[in-house]
């Protein structure tokens, strides 16, 4: 599938607000397709999120982009230079930070003597200009209250952000981050989320892989979504989920279910009603009220014809017990594009509904 593109209001961005893009970027493991013909644009100031499952090569793209991994053919253009250039992207390299792999620090050390010993393998001079860095970055991640506790005693989230305090110390314009929020908890990862939105307020551009649809949708302003090694779509969060979204309905009687997915389906499908594209069942969310027969009706259609949707259940004797918006997400954006399933967003109807009454 072709990727598909989505220009910001303001039209294509300039060359030189490209901070890093990919040209038909490939990469090949023997025979396996690992990152097909892949063409992205990272532009200054982005929280950029590369989406995908397992697998889909986003991991590689940032070995490739760091020159830990080579490519196959297609190239790759950092700070305005090829990475075919030695020197240009030698250079390009100490503009960067990253954490690809899970990062290693000793653990009866305290988060700033860690930072040191990072610094002096970077090459950073043990000076108070590299002192005064360390109390900064410690800072920039709310760590400075913890600074004599050993890195034994932090949580899951503080050491992911210590991490990021490390990778932080060159002052780097750009930021790398392979599933930042991976094996957190909850809290963990508000912590980072909250973290990478500060990243971006102090004006550095965010490059994050992640297979977590939900977390990144809070904090990315533009993603790429991989599936496979190849790239489906590109562009704003808010542009591409401009035409998702939709209806919720939920019935305080469960034979009023399937009554109700066959009239709004029946209405798309005639014509008298064209704004109803699509109805189909989905379960409720984690933790809401299960309406008999354990199940919701999810009608396609713009949000602002929900009085019309009530209306002609209303015809039929119908009534719904809530109608509510559905919110738009990446990952229910993400099932549409791939044409995949999730019980978490959607699901097949159960068996005693009318096959007429899903699409």
């Amino acid at each position: 599938m072709d990727a598909i593109p989505v220009s910001s209001p303001k039209g294509s961005a300039p060359a030189d607000d490209v901070i890093l893009r990919t040209v038909g970027l490939t990469k090949r493991y023997g025979q396996r397709l690992a990152v097909n013909q892949l063409n992205l644009d990272i532009h200054r100031g982005d929280v950029f999120g590369l989406l995908g499952p397992n697998g889909s090569g986003k991991t590689t793209t940032l070995r490739m982009a760091l020159g830990l991994v080579w490519p196959t053919s297609g190239d790759i253009e950092i700070f305005g230079g090829s990475i075919t250039n030695t020197e240009h992207h030698r250079l390009a390299l100490q503009r960067i930070g990253a954490i690809v792999e899970q990062p290693a620090f000793y653990p009866f050390l305290t988060g700033p003597e860690n930072l040191r010993g990072v610094a002096t393998f970077a090459g950073m001079a043990d000076s108070a200009a590299t002192r005064a860095r360390i109390d900064e970055v410690l800072t920039l991640v709310s760590l400075a209250e913890r600074r004599r506790d050993s890195y034994k005693k932090y949580s899951l989230g503080m050491k992911q952000r210590l991490g990021i305090a490390a990778a932080l110390l060159n002052n780097p314009e750009l930021v790398i981050l392979d599933e930042p929020t991976n094996g957190l908890d909850p809290a963990g990862m508000v912590e980072v989320r909250a973290l990478i939105s500060r990243l971006a307020q102090e004006g550095i551009t965010v490059l994050l892989s992640s297979h977590l649809l939900h977390e990144v949708q809070q904090v990315c302003t533009r993603v790429g979504i991989l599936k496979e090694g190849s790239l489906l779509a590109q562009g704003e969060v808010n542009s591409l989920l401009a035409t998702e979204g939709g209806l919720v309905l939920s019935f305080a009687e469960a034979q009023m279910l399937p009554r109700a997915a066959e009239v709004l389906h029946t209405a798309g499908q005639s014509g008298s009603a064209p704004w109803i594209r699509g109805v189909h069942y989905v379960p409720p969310e984690p933790g809401a009220w299960i309406p008999p027969g354990g199940w919701l009706l999810a009608v396609d259609a713009p949000v602002e014809r929900a009085a019309d949707a009530n209306a002609l259940l209303a015809g039929q004797g119908i009534y719904a017990a809530e109608l509510r918006r559905r919110e738009a997400s990446l990952e229910q954006y993400f099932l549409a594009l791939t044409g995949g399933t999730a019980t978490a967003t959607r699901a097949e109807a159960p068996v005693s509904a009318p096959q007429g009454g899903t699409k």
